[in-house]
Parts: C-alpha cells; structure tokens; sequence
C-alpha cells in the first residue's frame, strides 16, 4: 500500500481496473466538512429509511470494527462479504501503490454497485477536491461546519479550506452549504460560479431555527415544522437543516420523512451517552462520549452541555490542544488526561499541564492507560450535577466503545 498522498489519479485507476463501480452507484449524497458530516449522513440515511429507501453509506473512519465503514442496503458488511472484496481490490491494485483509504474508497463503491439501493450516501474522507471519494457523479453535495483541521493538506486559513471542501462541487449539481464568515462564503461563492453548481447556502437560501420545543425548517419551495433531533448537542439543528436542504434540493429519491428521521438518527460517539458496561461501571454520573479533536468541534461541545464538567481528554499530536481546553473555560472541575491506544498522541502530564493553567485547576490526573480514569472517577464519585465527558479523538473514542463492550451497529 502507498502512502496517503491526496490525489484521484491512482484512485481512477484502481476503479478502472474494477470496472468503474463508481460509475454504477444509486443516487449519491456526497457530504464534506470538517465538522458535522458524519451526524448530516446519520439524518440522511435516518430520514430515507423512514421514507421506505435502502440506503447504502460509506462514512470514515471506523471507531470498533472497520465494518463500520460500509453499510449495504441499512446493514453493515459481513466479514466474508468484506473480506472477498478487500481480496479483489488487492488483486486489483497489483503493481500500484494505494492507499488504505483508495483501497477502502475502491472496495465500498464495488459493494454498492453490485448490492441493490435507492440512495448511496458518501462521505468525504479528507478535503474534497482530492479525496478520493470525489470519483463519483452525485445529485446533490453538501458542505458541513468548516474549522481549522488538517492543514498540512488542505491550508493554513479557513478560506483555503473552504477551497478544497467545495471542490466536491459538479456542474449542475446542487450544493448545499452552511452559513460561513464572507471571505470564506466568498470562495465558496468563486468555485461554484467556475464550476456551473447550483449553490443553496443556509442565510440565503434556507433556514432553520428553534420553534417552540422543535424546530422550523424554510425554503423557498416552504416550511417544514421539525422535531427536535434525537441526536444530542445545540448543533444538531443545523447539521439536521442541512440534511433537509440536501433532501429538498435533488429529485432523484422521493421516498423520505424527515421528521421521522430527526427523531430516528443515530451516531456513535457524537455526545454520546455511555452504557452501564464493564469501563463505567459503578460511577453515578451522566458519561459523555464525543470525538470532538479541533476546536470548533471543542467549542460547540462545551456550548451544548449544561453544569459543571469532569472532563477526561486523549488528543493525537497533530491537534491544538490548548485551543480545545479554551474552549471549557469555566466550565471543568477536574481533569485527567488519556492517552490514544496506538497512535501518536500527546503525553498525557503536558495535556494535564495546560489543563491546569487554562483550566484553572489545582491539579490534574495523568494516566496511563484509559481504565485509570474511571478507577480514578469511582475512588473520587464526581458530584451531584457534574457531567462527565470523555473527548478528544474517534480512535480514543472506539477504545471507549470497545473496552465498554458498545460495538456500533
């Protein structure tokens, strides 16, 4: 396998070498963003399977199983099924140099042309212009929250960001897109207007805001009264509007309730609350999951939690943790810092460090090892109304889920 270099080169050609699956996809729903894309797809495929649809969904990365990754008509891929087609993207891929995300990309799109479906969702893997999901002729785009993520790839500035997340945009295409600072909308705007795409941007084109106890969706074809979103967090609503918008803006799936999604949706480890299970047994606490790893994700993840926080954070080396922990200024009584099973991460006493200084606390735990925390929370019970919430990456995330026996399905 090669390395993950962006490109759609070597991606084109595995395809090719396949029989260009991705040229026999159902109708595709192509989502980028840095933040929000995977609950947008989770709306999605809730709101379509509501409606009746088989829904096929490629969504990145996995958290337990790399199953995880594609979804075959409503229900995650075998083993076997998974494994014969892994067998027939290496064979396929002899003398390249692919990457695990090609060859992944390669492998889902070869599943879903041959497995019968209304819609096919897909998610951005990395970017846009050069991810190598972008292979695909979709009937609507969309572009969730932008932040500040994987700038050695895609620029050091939103604007550039924003650049690359929009080059998922096609001729004709609809492109849904969330409401931005105008520079950024500016580059949006450019791209799109170079490309020939449609734009529905949400401030412009439609909106959706807080009505009594659930939400009120408009555009120009009219309004829609929403439940609130069964996925927990204030920032739901948008990624739930952007769904409706996406859904609203095509017209090749008719069979959709959006409502009934809104209420169905579900999305592991996106504030999500854990299980009586083997890691957190025996603490009488609200535990809170969430992968949140930059600091606009940070940012609406403190906004969305009400009371004083215990909070528990493993953070990979490429991420601005200080950045993050601004972000709960306020808010956090204790700190104890995680390491990342497996992967490069930041060690564990510099996160406690800077927890205390920006967190003004008194003194931090340093673990080891994931488990030490918990111990640590059923030695010291977090108090009446505290929350506590573990955050900081979807690996430490699935080590979460799996250490706690909560595979998603």
């Amino acid at each position: 396998m090669g390395g993950d270099v962006l490109g759609l080169d070597r991606v084109s050609e595995l395809c090719a070498r396949l029989g260009n699956p991705q040229d026999r996809l159902p109708p595709v729903f192509h989502v980028a963003g840095t933040n929000g894309k995977g609950s947008t797809i989770a709306f999605l495929r809730a709101a379509l399977e509501a409606g009746g649809s088989k829904v096929h969904v490629f969504t990145s990365p996995h958290l337990v199983r790399f199953n995880e990754r594609i979804r075959l008509a409503g229900k995650l891929i075998d083993d076997d099924a998974l494994a014969t087609l892994l067998e027939e993207v290496i064979d396929a891929a002899d003398g390249m140099k692919v990457s695990f995300f090609e060859a992944t990309t390669a492998a889902a799109f070869l599943a879903f042309s041959r497995t019968p479906a209304d819609a096919c969702l897909v998610e951005v893997g990395l970017g846009g212009r050069l991810d190598a999901t972008n292979i695909v002729s979709p009937v609507v785009t969309g572009i969730a929250a932008l932040g500040m993520d994987h700038m050695h790839f895609l620029g050091d500035n939103l604007a550039a960001i924003a650049g690359e997340k929009a080059g998922i945009a096609k001729p004709g295409v609809p492109m849904v897109t969330m409401r931005h600072p105008a520079e950024v909308d500016a580059t949006i705007v450019a791209h799109a207007t170079e490309t020939a795409t449609p734009l529905v941007r949400k401030g412009c084109d439609w909106w959706v805001e807080e009505n009594g106890d659930g939400l009120r969706y408009r555009d120009r074809k009219g309004e829609l009264d929403l439940p609130s979103p069964a996925l927990p967090g204030r920032h739901q609503a948008a990624n739930l509007g952007l769904a409706t918008a996406m859904l609203r803006h095509q017209d090749a799936v008719s069979a959709y309730d959006i409502a009934a999604g809104a209420r169905a949706a579900r999305w592991p480890a996106r504030m999500q609350r854990l299980k009586d299970g083997p890691l957190t047994q025996g603490i009488d606490a609200p535990i809170i999951l969430d992968g949140a790893h930059n600091p606009e994700a940070a940012s609406a993840l403190a906004q969305s939690i009400d009371g004083p926080i215990v909070l528990l954070a493993g953070i990979l080396k490429n991420r601005d943790y200080p950045a993050m922990f601004e972000a709960f200024r306020g808010k956090v009584t204790r700190f104890a810092g995680l390491p990342v099973p497996g992967h490069d991460d930041h060690d564990t006493k510099d996160l406690c460090a800077a927890a205390n200084e920006i967190l003004g606390l008194p003194g931090s735990y340093p673990t080891g090892r994931v488990e030490q925390a918990l111990d640590w929370l059923r030695d010291k019970p977090p108090a009446p109304g505290e929350t506590v919430l573990v955050m900081g990456s979807l690996y430490l995330a699935g080590e979460i889920l799996w250490l706690n026996e909560e595979l998603p399905d």
